[in-house]
């Protein structure tokens, strides 16, 4: 069995989507310190006339501390939600596919926590590309161990035969440590096919919705190279 983990990260770029595909199963890490700073889970990269387009959903921060991930909620102060929708339908007003998408992803823009608006966005875009990897949740499993100790706990808890990570994260992990409990570690390097796009010139490693907008039911086909 192939395992791979991940942060909950805000409508995913495309080497989310590869790595959750080559895995059996996938562990979403929602029980880990959300970061102080900027960060990939509550924001992403989309596109319109003047390039990349940062959107970002607000959280509530202050006077919080740290926070797990789970723990993180959404800010529904202002009109932010109707700005996210305005943003996208004018990037994306000539994308065929726009509204295949829209209405379900700005109504759970309503959730209470941004682990759940992520983990609906990521479900739905699993089924969008045809990915049946199963979803386990960090918080499900009690688990205490942190760093690679987490991943090799993680290993040995769900019966992994081998771990996947994305090969830029080799030089923080420890491969030995895995082969010394009998699991294989294994990397992959995230891929970047061009596909239609709006506005000029093609920009990669956007959101993956930028891909589901632009190409529909032939997504699928694309994501796995076969456009």
């Amino acid at each position: 069995m192939i395992l791979a983990v991940t942060q909950p990260y805000f409508a995913p770029f495309r080497g989310f989507f590869q790595k959750a595909r080559r895995a059996d199963v996938l562990v979403i890490l929602d029980d880990v310190q959300f970061p102080l700073g900027t960060t990939w889970i509550s924001r992403n990269r989309f596109k319109n006339d003047q390039g990349t387009l940062w959107l970002t959903v607000p959280v509530w921060k202050k006077g919080l501390g740290l926070q797990n991930i789970s723990q993180v909620r959404i800010c529904h102060q202002g009109n932010w939600r109707r700005k996210f929708r305005d943003s996208l339908n004018t990037a994306y007003r000539h994308a065929p596919y726009l509204h295949d998408h829209l209405d379900g992803l700005t109504d759970r823009l309503g959730a209470e926590r941004l682990i759940d608006l992520n983990l609906w966005i990521i479900g739905h875009v699993l089924s969008c590309l045809a990915i049946d990897t199963r979803l386990v949740l960090l918080s499900e499993l009690g688990l205490e161990q942190r760093g690679q100790g987490l991943l090799l706990e993680l290993c040995r808890r769900l019966g992994a035969t081998t771990f996947l990570a994305q090969a830029s994260a080799r030089k923080y992990l420890e491969p030995n440590a895995f082969h010394e409990m009998g699991v294989d570690f294994s990397t992959f390097n995230v891929t970047t096919p061009v596909y239609p796009q709006l506005w000029g010139d093609f920009i990669g490693n956007l959101s993956i919705f930028d891909l589901l907008f632009n190409c529909g039911p032939k997504a699928a086909d694309l994501f796995m190279g076969r456009g």
